[in-house]
């Protein structure tokens, strides 16, 4: 696969998640209908797209991805760019469409009781969406249900704290309706901070009570030390440096050259 094929995926599955889901807020304006939009927005995008990129769509599911060594240092940088340009492309057609800045602004995650209840609960939802993430995509216990579990979590992260904080859990899906409306940031590092921290507390949590491992200072230091050694070069080139995993949510197919390997039987098979 291609570098250029899986960052442009990375695009298109992040607005086809943020444009989805910003036409149900826009047309539906009920909390079961948003929530329902963006969950079958991102089991949309993991279908068109999971197989070519992983189907991220999500910098926090990049960050974990990267933090359990499914993904390069040089990969995580391009998920992320792609992932807010697909956010801000969203809600750029939304503005067109719509003829109408105020349209973008009623997109936008905003707290509604208070920022510090808003951050809290980001972060745990995001820690959970991690969580279910990290292993469903492991284990091969769940076979083709892993693709309905993880919009699915998403669906009841949107029951559960659309009221509180606008059920953002993702920075990309946050920054283009914020950049596109030209809303206020005052609010803008919630959803800046407590997503990534979520994303490592899931993380940990993972790593800690599914698989054991408690050597999480030297995981964060390596992470740390592979983030720094980025070039300009790698990033030109994103030549991966040696994941131990496959790169996402949803494995490729084995190739042609491993006629050993069973065939995949869905996104749980690693």
């Amino acid at each position: 696969m291609k570098s250029w094929q899986k960052y442009t995926a990375e695009v298109i599955g992040t607005f086809i998640l943020v444009f989805v889901g910003s036409l149900a807020i826009l047309n539906a304006g009920e909390g079961l209908a948003i929530a329902f939009g963006f969950g079958i927005a991102l089991l949309g995008g993991l279908y068109a797209f999971g197989e070519v990129s992983g189907g991220h769509f999500n910098p926090i599911v990049s960050l974990a991805l990267f933090l359990d060594r499914r993904l390069s240092a040089a990969d995580t940088l391009w998920y992320w760019i792609a992932q807010f340009v697909g956010a801000i492309l969203a809600s750029l057609l939304i503005w067109l469409v719509y003829t109408s800045r105020q349209a973008v602004k009623n997109t936008a995650t905003h707290p509604l009781h208070g920022n510090w209840k808003a951050w809290a609960l980001e972060l745990v939802c995001s820690a959970l969406f991690v969580v279910v993430i990290l292993q469903v995509t492991k284990s091969d216990r769940y076979g083709p249900s892993a693709l309905i579990a993880i919009p699915l979590t998403l669906f009841v992260i949107h029951i559960a704290i659309l009221a509180v904080s606008g059920a953002s859990v993702n920075p990309a899906r946050t920054l283009g309706p914020d950049l596109v409306g030209a809303t206020q940031w005052s609010s803008i590092w919630i959803y800046f901070t407590a997503p990534p921290l979520g994303a490592i507390v899931g993380w940990i949590l993972h790593m800690v009570t599914v698989r054991g491992d408690t050597s999480i200072g030297g995981d964060l230091r390596r992470a740390a030390t592979d983030m720094r050694g980025v070039e300009m070069g790698s990033l030109r080139d994103a030549e991966p440096d040696a994941p131990r995993e496959e790169p996402g949510q949803v494995p490729p197919p084995p190739s042609p050259s491993e006629p050993d390997r069973p065939p995949s039987t869905g996104p749980g098979d690693v």
